[in-house]
C-alpha cells in the first residue's frame, strides 16, 4: 500500500497531538473558578491567584527540563516512539488531577504533566526536519504550531461546556482519555522514517530527502549523512548561533504562556466573569493564533519558494511577527470592553505565531537531524524557564488588578527575540565544524 503526500499525514497527526496537549494543559486555568469554589473556598481573590501562579511556575519548571529531557529522547529512540512516551505519560497525568486535593497533589500531577507534555515540541521539530524539505518545514512548523491555537479555541469552549454535565474532576478523566485514543493511528501509520517507510511512495521519498540537502553548500552536500556535522552538546552550545535560537525562545516564547495562562484568570478578576462566560469570549484569541501559526508558514514558504535565502526568509517573518506584537502588547493597557480586549489578544497570538514557527524552524536550519532535538529541547527549555520568570512576576504585576506591566514587559521580550537573531546568527545556513 502507497499513501500519496503521507508526510502531510504525519504532520496533520502531531497537530491534533498538540491540540490534545493544549485542551489537557488549558484545562486547569478554565476550571480554577470552580476548583477554587471548591478547595479554597476560604482564601482571598489574591492569594487564589498566587495558589495558582505557584502550581503554573511548577508546571512550566517541569516543563522546561521535560524539553531537555525529551529533545534527548528523542535523538535516541526515534519520533515514533518517542511521541508514544510524551502522550502516554501526559495523558495519565491529566487524569490523575481527578484525585488533587490540594496545593501539593495539583502541583505533583502539573509536575508530571508538564515534564511528558514537553515532548510533544522538540518531537515535533525532529519529525519536522525528518519528513519535510527545507523549503516546506515552515509551513509544517505552522501547521503544527496550529495545533496549539486550535486547541485554546476548543478546550476553552469545550470544557465549559462540560462543566455543565460534570464535576471539574470528570473533566480531567474525560478529556485524558483522548490522548490515549490518538495513540493507535499514529502507531499504524509513522511506522519508519521517510527514508524506509513502505507506505511512502518513491517520488515523495526522493523529493524529502532531496530537498534535505537543497541549502547545502556543494561540499556538504555531496557528504554522506555519517558525514555531516553532528556536533557534541558542548560544541553546539559553544556556538553563538545556538544561544541565538535560545535566547529568541526564551525572550519570546513567555508571551504566548502570559495569555495561556492568565486568559481565563484575566478575564474573571477584571471583567467578573465566569467560567461559562469565559467560555463565550476566552477562545477568540487562539483564533488569531491559528491564523498567524498558517500565515507564518505560508509566507516563509512562499519567499523560499520565489528564491529567498533561509537568512533572509527566517529574520523578515521573526521580525514582522514581532513587530505585530509590540504595538497591540501596549494597546492592551487599556482595551476598554471585554471584546476589544479579546480581540486585540488575537493580533498579539497572531504576531506570535507568525514569528515563533519560524524561530522553531531554526535548529534545522544551522544543524544536522541527529542534533537538532538536542537544540530544540534546550532552546525549549530556555523558552519555559523565561515563562516561569513572568509567570512568577504576575501576582505581584498585577496585584492591584492592572495588568500594564505585565503587557509592556511582553512588548520588550518582543523585541529582544528580534534582536537575538539578527545579532547572534549573522547567517542562518547549516553550520560547519569550528576550525
Amino acid at each position: 500500500m502507497k499513501i500519496k503526500g503521507l508526510r502531510w499525514w504525519v504532520v496533520m497527526l502531531i497537530a491534533l497531538a498538540t491540540i490534545i496537549n493544549y485542551i489537557d494543559r488549558q484545562s486547569l486555568s478554565v476550571l480554577w473558578p470552580a476548583i477554587v469554589e471548591d478547595l479554597f473556598p476560604e482564601k482571598s481573590a489574591l492569594e487564589r491567584k498566587q495558589i495558582y501562579a505557584n502550581i503554573s511556575v511548577v508546571f512550566v519548571f517541569a516543563y522546561a527540563f521535560g524539553q531537555a529531557i525529551f529533545g534527548k529522547i528523542f535523538d535516541w529512540v526515534g519520533t515514533r516512539i518517542g511521541f508514544v512516551l510524551s502522550i502516554g505519560v501526559w495523558s495519565l497525568a491529566t487524569i490523575m488531577h481527578a484525585l488533587a486535593q490540594g496545593v501539593l497533589s495539583f502541583a505533583i500531577f502539573r509536575a508530571i504533566l508538564g515534564v511528558a507534555e514537553a515532548g510533544n515540541w522538540p518531537g515535533a521539530t525532529k519529525g519536522n526536519a525528518e519528513w519535510f524539505p527545507i523549503k516546506e518545514r515552515a509551513l509544517a512548523q505552522g501547521i503544527f504550531n496550529s495545533g496549539a491555537a486550535i486547541g485554546g479555541i476548543i478546550s476553552i469552549p469545550l470544557i465549559a461546556f462540560l462543566t455543565v454535565y460534570f464535576s471539574w474532576q470528570m473533566v480531567f478523566v474525560i478529556i485524558g482519555l483522548v490522548g490515549f485514543l490518538w495513540l493507535v493511528p499514529w502507531l499504524i501509520l509513522v511506522k519508519a522514517p521517510p527514508a524506509m517507510h513502505s507506505w511512502i511512495t518513491e517520488e515523495e521519498r526522493d523529493y524529502i530527502l532531496t530537498g534535505q540537502k537543497r541549502k547545502l553548500t556543494p561540499e556538504q552536500a555531496a557528504l554522506p549523512e555519517e558525514a555531516e556535522y553532528n556536533p557534541t552538546t558542548k560544541e553546539l552550545l559553544s556556538r553563538k548561533e545556538s544561544w541565538g535560537v535560545i535566547i529568541a525562545s526564551a525572550a519570546i516564547d513567555p508571551i504566548w504562556w502570559l495569555f495561556v495562562f492568565w486568559i481565563p484568570i484575566y478575564l474573571n478578576e477584571v471583567y467578573g466573569m465566569d467560567v461559562k462566560s469565559i467560555g463565550i469570549y476566552g477562545w477568540v484569541p487562539y483564533v488569531g493564533a491559528m491564523f498567524g501559526a498558517w500565515f507564518g508558514g505560508l509566507l516563509a514558504q512562499n519567499r523560499l519558494n520565489a528564491g529567498w535565502s533561509a537568512d533572509k526568509t527566517r529574520k523578515l517573518t521573526i521580525t514582522l511577527g514581532c513587530l505585530i506584537m509590540l504595538p497591540s502588547l501596549l494597546a492592551m493597557a487599556d482595551p476598554g470592553e471585554p471584546v476589544i480586549a479579546v480581540l486585540i489578544m488575537a493580533v498579539i497570538l497572531f504576531g506570535f505565531q507568525t514569528a515563533i514557527g519560524n524561530v522553531q524552524t531554526l535548529p534545522s536550519d544551522l544543524y544536522s537531524k541527529r542534533a537538532v532535538g538536542t537544540l530544540a529541547g534546550f532552546s525549549g527549555m530556555a523558552a519555559k524557564l523565561g515563562a516561569v520568570g513572568l509567570t512568577s512576576l504576575v501576582p505581584y504585576l498585577t496585584a492591584d488588578g492592572n495588568y500594564t506591566p505585565a503587557f509592556v514587559i511582553g512588548a520588550a521580550l518582543a523585541i529582544t527575540a528580534a534582536a537575538a537573531v539578527w545579532i547572534l546568527i549573522p547567517r542562518i545556513e547549516p553550520l560547519k565544524k569550528a576550525e
